[in-house]
């Protein structure tokens, strides 16, 4: 496999070196600091995988793979712990490594990538769902997620969940024509990202589309359009009321 790197610390760059250079599936084709030399040199090399940072001094590179399309290359962002990425990164479900880069990790990633080429092709669609999400950066205007099940990615309209429900680590997602979709992911992960657009964790189990609620029972559930019944915990009971009570 072909692999390009592109880092702008020199340190971590060295180090991505090194590792890759140990596995014998790999062979790195070349690396760049910033976008505008990536953007060169990534559609003449037709690498297979691009390690690539998140934040560089040319902006981020979730809008140079925007720009360049998709020629069949494997992604996997490498960032410092940011909490708007790793949720970008989770939306659009794609590999990605915490700095600083663990060598097992890595050396398992691109193992995986070798194996599961075809199933894990980068996806032009995951790329922009995962795109807007970080530039929102929680402002409420990401309008899509990226849900991912067994078989294949299924994209979603925000406007289309009514709630979702958490059980033992895993997320199921209720939205209208009766549709249903599990995920493995926990509901943590998806309650930042949702909450500016009109959703409210109601219950430790719950995460609620206000604009479905029908009723609210002072005896401690919500009523929503599908007449499914929701239970409200007593500690957020005050922050349902107030939510309420500003609903527009």
């Amino acid at each position: 496999m072909k692999l390009y790197i592109l880092e702008d610390e020199v340190r971590i760059l060295q180090h991505l070196l090194q590792v890759v250079q140990k596995n014998p599936n790999v062979q790195v084709v070349g690396h760049a600091a910033d976008n505008a030399t990536a953007a060169k040199e990534i559609p003449a090399l037709k690498p297979d995988i691009i390690l690539a940072d998140i934040r560089l001094k040319d902006g981020d590179s979730f809008r140079l793979f925007h720009e360049i399309g998709d020629t069949g290359f494997q992604v996997i962002f490498l960032t410092a712990y940011d909490q708007y990425a790793i949720q970008a990164l989770n939306m659009g479900a794609f590999g990605y490594l915490l700095k600083p880069i663990d060598e097992n990790a890595l050396s398992a990633m691109l193992d995986k990538c070798s194996q599961h080429r075809q199933q894990e092709q980068f996806d032009r669609q995951q790329l922009e769902i995962a795109r807007q999400h970080y530039g929102a950066q929680g402002a409420g205007n990401v309008k899509r997620l990226a849900l991912k099940r067994v078989e294949y990615m299924e994209i979603v309209s925000v406007e289309d969940i009514m709630y979702c429900k958490s059980d033992k680590g895993y997320t199921t997602f209720y939205l209208t024509g009766k549709r249903e979709i599990l995920v493995s992911k926990g509901l943590i992960e998806y309650e930042s990202i949702l909450g500016p657009a009109g959703f409210l964790r109601c219950h430790q189990s719950w995460l609620v589309n206000f604009q479905f609620v029908k009723k609210y029972y002072r005896e401690g559930y919500l009523q929503m359009e599908n007449n499914e019944q929701i239970p409200v915990s007593s500690r957020k009971r005050e922050e349902v009321l107030k939510f309420l009570e500003n609903i527009s």
